[in-house]
């Protein structure tokens, strides 16, 4: 198994001390990064093994926070928090951008070759930090088919590859068909995976709280998702010694 360091990071932003997870794989040298955007619930130790995970497949790899180490149990305080994020671009920018700023800082991290991948919320800030022009090399969302500002899409320099459970109540038919109406428009390159009977959060293990309706854990799509995700990376950030 691949050595992985992983170390605790904080760093400024939305008014807060954000407290992000850093994972490094072996070795000396630069290699292709990953931004990693937690689910609207925030950071937690599933979210963590996400970026270790990829520190084993050789990528360095920070899981960025998104409400100043908190991680919400109660949806109704969480959605409190996160109903005016996801209405606010600038601001989610802002919490994008500060997270980015990190990761280009590591000295392990080759600039020319960051990655964005986010879920829910996360997956949101990553399509913004795409619609405000920032040079990454891939976008990959679950559950965040959000639409950006008119003609903002077109600043997207990179692939865009997005999934969604088709009985998700939170990502219905009609959000799905505006998201690919956006980035059809703006000519991205861009893909779809609906996963059959899934819901909302279907990627994330059921977990010790009350949860929304029409959420719901799918281990089988989870699974899946994960490997179109590495399998993004693994297209536009290979790693290369």
């Amino acid at each position: 198994m691949t050595t992985v360091t992983t170390r605790t990071v904080e760093y400024p932003a939305d008014g807060l001390t954000m407290i992000g997870h850093l994972a490094l794989p072996a070795g000396a040298g630069r290699r292709p990064a990953v931004l990693i955007g937690p689910e609207g619930t925030g950071l937690n130790d599933f979210q963590r093994r996400r970026a270790d995970a990829l520190a084993e497949l050789g990528y360095v790899a920070l899981a960025f926070d998104i409400h100043g180490g908190r991680w919400f149990t109660d949806p109704q305080e969480m959605l409190a928090r996160v109903t005016p994020l996801l209405a606010d671009h600038d601001r989610m920018r802002d919490i994008g951008h500060a997270a980015l700023d990190v990761l280009r800082a590591e000295p392990r991290t080759d600039p020319g070759r960051i990655a964005a991948i986010g879920y829910g919320t996360g997956g949101a800030i990553v399509l913004e930090l795409g619609r405000a022009g920032v040079d990454l090399r891939a976008i990959g969302t679950v559950n965040a088919l959000t639409t950006g500002r008119p003609g903002e899409a077109e600043r997207i320099r990179c692939p865009v590859w997005a999934g969604v459970g088709s009985e998700d109540p939170i990502m219905p038919a009609a959000q799905r068909d505006a998201f690919a109406a956006e980035m059809r428009d703006a000519g991205v390159d861009w893909r779809l995976a609906v996963y059959g009977g899934a819901l909302h959060a279907f990627h994330h293990p059921p977990v010790d709280q009350t949860v929304l309706p029409g959420v719901g854990y799918h281990p089988r799509h989870a699974r899946r998702a994960w490997h179109d995700i590495v399998g993004l990376l693994t297209e536009c950030v290979p790693v290369t010694e």
